[in-house]
């Protein structure tokens, strides 16, 4: 990763800045590509957003004031970068593309924005300073699970966040016990936050159009990041789950004594011995952690 880039590039005149609000998305993104000569990556999941009414979503349910600091994955050609500028404190924007940083750096030189060349994945994000509170982007899609979790467990000043994904993960996040969606990636997200999808995004917003849906999904923290033990458990239930969690922990965690006591965490927790990782929410994963760490089971603590 490099530091963050703050003053402009030779090649980012001022004829390319902070003119989105006043013209067309699909204007302002076709005229950007064309004067710096770039093209979309798909190896990079470059899909740019260029519907107003998407974007007009996007400002009306982030609703950043001028107390945020914001978090944006994936800058692009900076559409949703513009309107973050100037209604947060902050802007840090993450952005893997060596091209499209250096067009950002120069789009955003002099303004309380820093560009970040890097992997979001890799990225420290608990080292940004200042500390973000808000998490407000258009992800790539094979990116995006991975960066909302790494977020939430290590960025524990953001308390909210508002990102495009692709429909099916964010049906993912928002799964409920008992469905077939609902897996590893919706436990850990609600163990700490509430989701709520807002709005589905067809591929006509985006250019070049994805072979996919999109959806606005809106997290709030709602408790602070899972532990390493409580992470653990979890995905030791999924590992297997169609398993009964008693035989999928007693697989997965060397504990010889975590069948008998996952049998009786769930029996005192009115539930049936038999059930699986995929019928218990993400509040009763707490509370059987806490029943198997006070029991001694080993490697949860």
């Amino acid at each position: 990763m490099s530091e963050p880039r703050r003053q402009p590039d030779a090649s980012a005149s001022a004829d390319a800045s902070t003119d989105a609000p006043k013209r067309r998305l699909r204007q302002v993104t076709h005229e950007r590509l064309s004067q710096f000569g770039l093209s979309p990556r798909k190896s990079l999941g470059q899909n740019f957003l260029v519907s107003d009414h998407v974007m007009a979503q996007i400002e009306r349910f982030a609703a950043v004031t001028a107390d945020d600091v914001v978090l944006e994955i994936g800058g692009g050609l900076g559409v949703l970068t513009e309107h973050l500028a100037d209604v947060a404190r902050h802007v840090h924007v993450i952005e893997l593309d060596p091209r499209l940083a250096e067009l950002l750096a120069g789009l955003f030189a002099g303004r309380p924005v820093d560009i970040h060349h890097g992997d979001a994945v890799q990225y420290d994000l608990g080292a940004l300073d200042p500390a973000p509170n808000a998490l407000i982007a258009n992800l790539p899609y094979s990116v995006a699970a991975t960066v909302v979790l790494r977020a939430l467990h290590d960025v524990d000043t953001i308390d909210r966040g508002l990102v495009m994904v692709q429909k099916e993960v964010g049906v993912r996040f928002a799964a409920r016990p008992g469905t077939k969606e609902y897996g590893l990636p919706s436990v850990i997200a609600q163990m700490s936050s509430a989701i709520k999808l807002e709005k589905n995004v067809p591929p006509s917003a985006f250019l070049p159009a994805p072979h996919v849906d999109s959806v606005l999904m809106r997290f709030t923290r709602t408790g602070p990041p899972a532990p390493a033990g409580l992470r653990r458990l979890a995905q030791a239930g999924f590992a297997h789950r169609r398993k009964a969690l008693p035989k999928s922990l007693g697989i997965s965690i060397g504990d010889a004594r975590i069948k008998d006591a996952t049998r009786e965490a769930l029996t005192s927790m009115g539930l049936a011995d038999d059930t699986r990782a995929e019928q218990l929410s993400a509040e009763q994963f707490r509370t059987l952690h806490g029943l198997l760490v006070d029991a001694g089971i080993g490697g949860l603590a």
